[in-house]
C-alpha cells in the first residue's frame, strides 16, 4: 500500500509534469532547428536585447547575474525560457490578483503624523529610515504599547496557545510551513473549539512551502471542520515566474488586539519537539496594542487576493487597543516581490548604516549581493561592532557553502561570523545600538530579499530590545566564532563556489 502511495504521490506527479515539459520544450527547440534555421539567428539576436534590458533596468544586479550568464552562454535556451517564464508571469491571474489586493489596502495604512514627528524628533539622526518605512514603505509608525520576544520557539508557543484559547471573534493564521505534529495538531484542537463558539477562524499555509508536510486536499480538510483555508498560490506543475513567489510570511492574528510574528513555522523542529539539524534556534515575538492593525491588514490583503469572498470593508475586525504605557515606537512592515520597492533590504541597509556601536544580525542564510557585501564591511571600518550568526549544522548543506564562500571576504574586511555550534540558527533579526531592532522572516538571501513574501517588525527605542541584544549575546556564547584561515577553501573549491554563486538567486 505505501508502494502505491508513493506511486500514485502528489510529488511523483509533478516530477513526472516536470520530466514531460522538459521533453516538449527539448522537441519543439529540435523541431525549430530544424525546420527554420533563421529562427536561431533571431534569438540570438534577441539574447543580445534581453540581456541589455536586464543590465538597463535592473535594481540588484547580482541577483540577475544568472539570468544574463545563461543566456550568453545558451542563447537560445535561455532565451526562450526567460520570455516563457515573463509570459507566464504577465499572465498569471494570482500575480494580478495580488497587486490590486495590495493596491486597495493602501488605504488602510494611517500614518498618525503627531507620532511620526514625535518619533522623528526623539532621533534626528534616525529620521530618513522613520520616513523611509512610513511614507515610501508605507508602513505606518504606532506608540509602542507593548511586545514580548521570545529567544526560541518552545517558549514563545505555549504564549501563542494561551491567547488562542481567549480567542472570541476570530484568529488568522498565515505561514510558510504547516506540519502535523505535537505543535500543530495542539493549535488544531483549538481552532476547532473556537469555530464551534463561532469565532472566525482562518488558516493561510504556502502551496509549496507546505508541499512535503500536508496532503494536496488538506485545505478541504480544514473546511471539513469549519475552518477556512486558502493554499498560498497552488503548485502548478506548468512552469512559471509565479510559482517563484513564495508566501514565507508568518502572522497570527488575535481578534485584532494582539499578533505573532517572528521566524518560526508551525512544525515540530521549530519547538525543538523534533530534532532534525540539532538545536533549533528560533523566535516568536508577541505584539499588542494599535500596533496589531497592520498585521490584520496585511492578512486580509493576501486572503482578498486568493478568496471568492472577499471582505469589503477591513476596518470590522480593528478593534480597540489594549491600553499600555508607550516605551518607544513599532512599525510592522511586509515584503512583495510584486512592486519596485526593496523595502526589507533598505530597512536593514538603514540599520547597518546608522549603526555607531554594534549590529548583530541572525541569519540562517548568508547569499548577499556586491551592495551589502560592502555595506556589512564599511560598516566594520567605521569602528562598528558588526557580527552576523549562522547555523553550526544545517539544514541544506548546498546553501550552507554557499553561506560559508562569503566569509573570507567578509571577515578579512573586519565582520565576525559566529555559527551556532548546537545546531541550526533560523531566526531573521537585526539589533543595533541598543534602541533599534527588527525580527521578521526575512532571510539575508536573494529569495527573501527579492522573490518571497515577507514580514518584519521594526522596533525603535523599548528598553525590551535588550532582550533581543542578550539573546544574541547568550548565544554567542554557543558558538564558533571562524577565523580567517578556517574560512578559506583550496582553489578547486573556490571555483566551483564562484560557478554555484552564480545561481544563489534561486537557492
Amino acid at each position: 500500500m505505501k508502494i502505491l502511495q508513493k506511486i500514485f504521490s502528489r510529488t511523483t506527479f509533478m516530477v513526472l509534469m516536470a520530466v514531460l515539459e522538459v521533453v516538449i520544450v527539448w522537441s519543439l527547440m529540435k523541431w525549430f532547428g530544424e525546420q527554420a534555421a533563421w529562427i536561431e539567428g533571431v534569438l540570438h539576436v534577441l539574447s543580445v536585447v534581453i540581456v541589455l534590458m536586464i543590465i538597463k533596468n535592473s535594481r540588484h544586479l547580482s541577483s540577475d547575474m544568472m539570468w544574463i550568464v545563461g543566456i550568453m552562454m545558451f542563447p537560445i535556451p535561455g532565451t526562450a525560457l526567460w520570455l516563457l517564464l515573463g509570459a507566464n508571469m504577465l499572465s498569471s491571474r494570482t500575480y494580478k490578483n495580488l497587486i490590486v489586493s495590495t493596491d486597495k489596502a493602501k488605504k488602510y495604512y494611517h500614518q498618525d503624523e503627531e507620532v511620526l514627528k514625535e518619533l522623528s524628533d526623539s532621533d534626528p539622526e534616525e529620521r530618513g529610515q522613520f520616513h523611509y518605512i512610513s511614507k515610501e514603505a508605507g508602513f505606518p509608525f504606532y506608540r509602542n504599547t507593548g511586545f514580548d520576544y521570545y529567544g526560541l520557539g518552545e517558549a514563545g508557543w505555549p504564549v501563542m496557545l494561551e491567547e488562542m484559547r481567549t480567542a472570541e471573534k476570530f484568529i488568522f493564521l498565515e505561514y510558510f510551513i504547516i506540519e502535523e505534529g505535537r505543535m500543530w495538531n495542539t493549535m488544531l484542537d483549538i481552532l476547532e473549539q473556537k469555530v464551534q463558539e463561532g469565532v472566525d477562524v482562518r488558516v493561510m499555509y504556502d502551496d509549496l512551502g507546505s508541499f512535503m508536510t500536508l496532503s494536496a486536499k488538506y485545505a478541504e480538510t480544514l473546511e471539513e471542520k469549519g475552518i477556512k483555508c486558502i493554499p498560498f498560490n497552488r503548485i502548478n506543475p506548468i512552469i512559471g515566474i509565479i510559482m517563484n513567489h513564495r508566501d514565507h510570511r508568518k502572522i497570527m492574528v488575535i481578534d485584532g488586539r494582539v499578533a505573532f510574528s517572528g521566524g518560526v513555522n508551525l512544525a515540530d523542529e521549530y519547538i525543538n519537539v523534533k530534532v532534525i539539524h540539532g538545536h533549533w534556534k528560533d523566535n516568536i515575538i508577541r505584539i499588542t496594542g494599535e500596533t496589531v492593525w497592520s498585521y490584520t491588514v496585511m492578512f486580509l490583503t493576501h486572503w482578498n487576493a486568493l478568496s471568492k469572498d472577499k471582505d469589503v470593508n477591513f476596518e470590522v475586525f480593528r478593534a480597540e487597543p489594549i491600553p499600555g504605557e508607550a516605551d518607544g515606537y513599532i512599525a510592522p512592515y511586509g515584503e512583495t516581490p510584486l512592486d519596485d520597492e526593496i523595502t526589507a533590504q533598505n530597512i536593514y541597509m538603514g540599520i547597518l548604516n546608522q549603526a555607531n556601536d554594534y549590529c548583530y544580525i541572525y541569519t540562517p542564510y548568508l547569499i548577499i549581493d556586491t551592495e551589502f557585501i560592502n555595506a556589512l564591511i564599511l560598516a566594520a571600518k567605521h569602528g562598528v561592532d558588526v557580527r552576523i550568526m549562522t547555523p553550526g549544522i544545517p539544514d541544506k548543506k548546498l546553501v550552507w557553502r554557499i553561506t560559508r564562500s562569503y566569509y573570507t571576504q567578509l571577515i578579512h574586511g573586519g565582520v565576525k561570523i559566529y555559527e551556532y555550534v548546537p545546531g541550526f540558527v533560523h531566526s531573521k533579526v537585526f539589533v543595533s545600538d541598543d534602541k533599534v531592532a527588527t525580527v521578521g522572516t526575512v532571510n539575508l538571501d536573494y529569495r527573501s530579499l527579492y522573490l518571497h513574501f515577507e514580514n518584519g517588525t521594526y522596533l525603535f527605542g523599548s528598553k525590551k530590545i535588550a532582550d533581543i541584544k542578550q539573546d544574541f549575546l547568550e548565544a554567542c556564547e554557543k558558538c564558533n566564532q571562524i577565523t580567517l584561515e578556517e574560512s578559506r577553501v583550496g582553489p578547486f573549491a573556490e571555483l566551483l563556489l564562484a560557478l554555484l554563486r552564480l545561481f544563489a538567486p534561486q537557492m
